[in-house]
Parts: structure tokens; sequence; C-alpha cells
């Protein structure tokens, strides 16, 4: 038998198929701290010949480095950082520069340069057509922040932000239930028609997939068409389907771990994930309230600023709209120049 480890499951199929795969969950931020703390500060004292006393890191050092010098799952960076202080310690100290190095949140730029990593935050206001999902990354969770604008056109729905095939999917489908209920939501039909939708993901140098973001796609196509502001105190992660119905995920913990450390208060997530809050450390589900949902109504009820007022649809309006529409075209086509 052997066992093996990976980053990542980019291994051939054939060699694939012949294991069992175990999936382990990264560490998290506190986890980190006292892996780091215990064991790999002790260890960088004594492999650089250092005393406890001639050099010390804090907490909010570490804390630092794990959030903006690093980004992984593991520790291996973190104690590569670690020994690049104990040698800049050294340094100082055969130098007659110091007897003693103490790294702390303040000073730990000095020994390090300029953070590598932006730590992921909240957006601090409500507004209109941006959403906090959340996404699954082989270093962890990370913010997906989901951007949605609206303006004049003939119903054109553009995406942009490096989406993968799952992705563009899922606004479609996000885009089509929207439309479908359209008079739920407060919104003529026709509009859709009358107006073009700009779906955009920042960060675009960064592949994106899956269909996680499906609920928040959603909720940002409806803010577009409502006017309805998006509270930035609330995340979300779940699949949509045509009929509104919330879909499981996977890398919950990943994702609640990262709506902890972006200032995230609320999250929303499928209501079959449920099960998964057994799992989830104490002090993370202590630190959000974590609601659980089926429907995309009960996603946009806790999401947006106010509620949607329906309107009244009918066939003859829907006649009237097409009327109209058509007499748009025949002014247009006799305007143009024979």
């Amino acid at each position: 038998m052997f066992v093996t480890t990976a980053n990542t499951l980019n291994i051939p199929g054939p060699l694939m198929d012949r294991m069992e795969i175990i999936r382990i969950a990264g560490y998290t931020e506190d986890e980190k701290l006292e892996i780091a703390k215990r064991h790999l500060l002790p260890k960088s004292i004594r492999d650089h010949a250092l005393q406890p006393k001639e050099f010390s890191v804090d907490d909010g050092a570490i804390r630092e480095i794990i959030r903006h010098y690093t980004r992984e799952a593991g520790v291996r960076n973190l104690e590569r950082e670690l020994s690049k202080l104990a040698r800049k310690a050294v340094t100082e100290i055969l130098k007659g520069e110091k007897k003693s190095v103490k790294v702390t949140e303040k000073n730990v730029g000095d020994f390090l340069g300029v953070t590598k990593f932006r730590f992921g935050k909240a957006e601090t206001e409500d507004q209109v057509g941006v959403v906090t999902g959340l996404a699954w990354t082989e270093v962890g969770g990370e913010l997906l922040t989901i951007e949605g604008v609206s303006m004049a056109g003939k119903g054109k729905m553009t995406v942009t932000g490096n989406l993968r095939d799952v992705m563009k999917e899922s606004i479609s489908a996000a885009a089509s239930y929207v439309r479908s209920k359209a008079a739920e939501f407060g919104v003529e039909p026709p509009m859709f028609d009358r107006m073009d939708i700009h779906v955009h993901v920042p960060e675009g140098a960064t592949p994106k997939d899956g269909p996680s973001a499906g609920t928040a796609m959603t909720t940002a196509i409806v803010s577009v068409m409502t006017g309805i502001p998006v509270r930035s105190d609330v995340a979300m992660t779940g699949e949509i389907t045509l009929r509104g119905r919330v879909l499981p995920i996977g890398g919950l913990k990943e994702k609640l771990l990262a709506a902890l450390r972006g200032g995230i208060s609320k999250v929303l997530i499928p209501e079959e994930n449920a099960k998964d809050l057994a799992e989830i450390p104490d002090n993370v589900k202590n630190g959000l309230e974590i609601v659980p949902v089926s429907h995309i109504d009960q996603v946009l009820e806790h999401a947006l600023v106010s509620k949607p007022v329906a309107i009244e649809w009918t066939a003859e309006d829907e006649e009237r709209a097409r009327q109209a529409m058509l007499g748009r075209s025949d002014n247009q086509a006799s305007a143009i120049p024979h």
C-alpha cells in the first residue's frame, strides 16, 4: 500500500482511478497560530542557534504573516517566513546592531518587505448590484465580489472576469429565473428586452468556475433590475436551479472561514449543507450568523435591503407591450434612409 499527498488533483486519470481520495481540510487561522507558536517558531530558533531571549515573534506578527505573506492550506510557507525572520535576526545580532530582536505586527514589514497578498474584506456599504459570494480554492476560502450593472439596450447579457463554462451557465440559469419571475420582483417583463445586463467578477487574471455562486448571481441581477441595494454584511453560497431551489455546495468550512476573516456577519448556505455544520469549529460558528436556505426567495429576504414589491402583469399588459415594441421597430425602420 502506498500513501501519497498532493495539493491538487491534477494527476493522470488512470493513476487517480487506482487511488482512494481522502480530502483533508486546511488549517484555520487560529490553528496556524498555535502551530507556529508551539512548533515552527521554536524550530526556527533552534535551527539558527538563537536563544529565546534573543529572538521573539508576537501573536500579532504571526497573524500578519498568515494573512498578508502566505496563502496556503498548510503551514509550509509560514515556516519559511519565520525562518527568514530568524536569519535577519541573526544578521543584526552578529553585526552588533542589537542584542535581541522582537518582531511585532507593526515592524514585521521592515523584515519581510511589502505584503504579498490582499487579506479579503467585505464591502463597507450597501450597493445596488454588488454581492459578496464565497469561493473555494486550493489554498482555502475566498470572498468573491460579484458586480452587476444595467444599461439601455436590447436584452443582451454580458459576463466578464475570466469565467469558465460552468459559472457562465450558472449566470444564464440565474438570469432565466429572474426573467421568469419578473412580475413577482416588481419588474415589467418587457424591461428585459430594453436593457442590457453586465455581470462581472473582479480579479480577471484568476480563472473562476463552479456553480456555487448561483445564489449570488441571482441576487445581483434582482438588485440591478429592481434598484434595491444588497446588504454589505451578508455573504452567500449555493447553486441555483430554474425553479429557484438552492442546491448544496462543497468547501463549506473554508468558505465560512473566509467570511469570518472578511468581517461578514451573516452567511446564507444551502439547507442541505446544514448537516456539515457539525464539522465546523465552534469559534467560527459563534462568530457568524449562519442561515440555511432552500429557495432563492429566502436568500433575497435576507440579502436585499428591502423586499421587492410584486406587480400584476396580465395577458393584456403583455399584448400592449408587444404592440408598443412593434410600433417602435416600425418607426426605427422608417427613419432609416433608403
